[in-house]
């Protein structure tokens, strides 16, 4: 019995590859109309499980497919709040912008513009320090201005990672800012205000922050 269900998983892979490799030939138009419809179709599933599973899959077919609907997709997808699903589209995303930054600077400004995908904004800062594109500034200053303390979180620590002191002076305008965060990326996820943050970022920045604030 295991030998069969071990066979079976082997003949499941085949026809997955087999399958993905027949629809990666579909006009790219059309390919990228046919995922973004799958995408907005998985999202609005009543089956959590069923929606995951499909976002999963999608996160990495819509990564072999360049274009702007993909970048905005594949945002989407990283707006999920399953942390799986997340994971999944931010490794996507990474490799897309790696070799298309540029088409994902863009889908990040149009999801700013919108404001509405906070858990995507909240993870998107951190992809923008592991790229380290110089544009990487302006649109940290962007993520600064947002009005969700999560995502004014997210930037503030990627501002620091990044090393950017030309964001010193927004980073500045926060330090009284006694909203309370919870990041992932914080150390066993402990809670901090908004302003803490924003003074622990300038110390690395400008790390005479302490004696003139003092």
């Amino acid at each position: 019995m295991s030998t069969e269900h071990l066979e079976t998983i082997f003949d499941a892979d085949r026809r997955l590859r087999e399958a993905e490799a027949a629809l990666l030939q579909t006009p790219r138009k059309a390919l990228a109309t046919l995922l973004a419809d799958a995408v907005d179709e998985a999202v609005a599933l009543d089956d959590r499980a069923e929606a995951e599973m499909r976002l999963e899959r999608l996160a990495d077919l819509c990564a072999q497919v360049p274009g702007p609907a993909m970048a905005d997709a594949l945002i989407r997808i990283l707006d999920d709040h399953e942390p799986r699903v997340r994971v999944a589209a931010g490794e996507a995303l990474l490799d897309v912008a790696y070799d298309y930054y540029a088409e994902v600077a863009r889908a990040i400004e149009r999801s700013l513009d919108a404001g509405s995908q906070v858990r995507a904004l909240a993870e998107l800062p951190f992809l923008l320090v592991e790229v380290g594109e110089p544009s990487a500034g302006p649109l940290l200053r962007r993520f600064l201005a947002h009005p969700d303390a999560h995502v004014v979180a997210a930037a503030t620590e990627a501002a620091a990672d990044l090393g950017e002191e030309s964001l010193a002076d927004a980073i500045e305008q926060l330090l009284g800012d006694t909203r309370d965060v919870t990041l992932d990326e914080l150390e066993d996820g402990t809670g901090a205000t908004v302003g803490q943050l924003a003074m622990e970022a300038l110390g690395r920045l400008r790390p005479s922050i302490h004696e003139d604030l003092g």
